[in-house]
């Protein structure tokens, strides 16, 4: 008897030493998986936080009227008002070529600056005027230490001319507003994600549109109405199917039909929304159904038993329960489609935009595609930009997550 009670000691005594070998492997997995996601958010933060703040410099702007005509205000010269306040501060340049790179330390969007200042108010015309325009990428990135002086981005003369700047307290580095608020551009320093998010919120709001109520209704109808035959089955298996098809497929369909057949208008959000509802609508379908299911069948029982009717009782009992769980399951569906770029570069969504969409119909891009778009550029400058645009749809990612995961923890019961 004590040998068989001592065989069974040490198999326990080795099933015990098993499982604590697998608690710590799974333990180390999650520190593990904990420290590289620390490590990619603490990368793109390095990368993307000098994105942040653009160095701008300092110009005393006469606004001169022989300029400034006012028959035609939009399409006078600001430029030489910009080269004119340069030539005064540095009145030692006289040479062609020195007076190109003394003009190459301001972005070319300050006479657009300027353009906005006179348009807004004209009675600027012929004052002096102290104001702040936004430095070339090359100036920005150098002043901010992102490159090196001696990249060769910035001649001799230049970063003399920043050095001398820098001593009389006319450049510095100043909260970069432009990147929240305005749209796509060819120079980095002007370029900002606001033409994409609005993109992105019209495309999404598309897809909620569609994809909440037919998800939701398609739902209701398989777990409550459907016979269960092989047409039901073939259906489900189908919808299950669509869950896991890539999303650049539904890219190719919406090209086909949305574009080729119907002629919808290409890189609109309208597009965008119905072929993110096509790839969305399989996920809402699976959550809500696995929602209805967990509503106990006791709740239609006592709903119809006191003579309810099925409408009633799916309106105004079953759907009120399972409602938290469809709403966790479409908030996670928004979440993905709000991160897809392959289904919407294959309806033309890619496009160099630089207005910002005021409409379902106005050509956009999305952040996704912005993010893509330049990735693919060739200035330096850009780099930070991108690591600043990922984070921002990190953030609205982790929000929409958390938003789900509080829903369902505020409203989930447990039965």
């Amino acid at each position: 008897m004590s040998r068989s009670i001592d065989i069974v000691q040490r198999g326990l005594k080795r099933r015990y030493r098993a499982e604590r070998r697998f608690q710590r492997l799974g333990l180390a997995a999650i520190v593990v998986s904990l420290i590289f996601l620390a490590l990619l958010f603490a990368s793109i933060v390095h990368r993307g936080h000098g994105a942040l703040f653009q160095t701008h410099i300092q110009l005393n702007v006469f606004f001169d009227p022989q300029i400034l005509t006012e028959t035609d205000l939009n399409a006078a010269d600001y430029s030489r008002l910009v080269k004119e306040a340069l030539y005064a501060m540095f009145p030692a340049v006289s040479g062609r070529n020195e007076k190109r790179n003394l003009s190459g330390l301001v972005s070319s969007g300050a006479a657009y600056q300027l353009r906005d200042m006179v348009l807004g108010n004209r009675a600027i015309i012929g004052t002096h005027q102290e104001i702040w325009v936004p430095a070339d990428d090359d100036v920005d990135m150098i002043y901010k230490g992102a490159l090196a002086r001696d990249s060769g981005r910035l001649s001799k003369d230049q970063l003399a001319w920043v050095d001398q700047l820098h001593s009389q307290k006319k450049i510095e580095k100043q909260f970069n507003t432009a990147f929240f608020r305005s749209g796509d551009s060819r120079e980095p320093e002007l370029a900002g994600i606001w033409g994409a998010a609005c993109g992105s919120f019209f495309t999404l709001l598309v897809t909620l549109a569609l994809a909440f109520p037919l998800g939701v209704a398609t739902a209701v109808y398989l777990e409550e109405f459907a016979p269960k035959n092989s047409w039901t089955d073939l259906i489900e298996v189908n919808i299950n199917n669509l869950a896991a098809v890539p999303s650049i497929v539904f890219g190719l369909l919406g090209l086909a039909v949305f574009l080729n057949a119907f002629g919808l208008p290409r890189s609109a959000p309208l597009v965008g929304g119905l072929v993110l509802a096509l790839m969305t609508l399989p996920t809402i379908i699976i959550a809500s159904r696995a929602a209805l299911q967990s509503v106990p069948p006791s709740i239609r029982d006592a709903a119809l038993g006191v003579g309810a009717s099925r409408m009633q009782m799916i309106l105004h009992h079953v759907l009120p329960l399972a409602l938290p769980g469809m709403l966790t399951g479409t908030i996670i569906g928004m979440a993905r489609a709000l991160g897809e770029t392959a289904p919407l570069l294959m309806i033309g969504m890619v496009a160099f935009i630089v207005d910002i969409p005021h409409g379902f119909t106005d050509p956009a891009a999305v952040l996704p595609v912005q993010i893509y778009l330049w990735a693919d550029s060739p200035e330096r400058a850009f780099v930070e930009r991108t690591a600043a645009a990922t984070l921002v749809l990190l953030l609205f990612l982790i929000a929409m997550n958390g938003a789900a995961v509080v829903l369902r923890k505020k409203f989930e019961r447990r039965w």
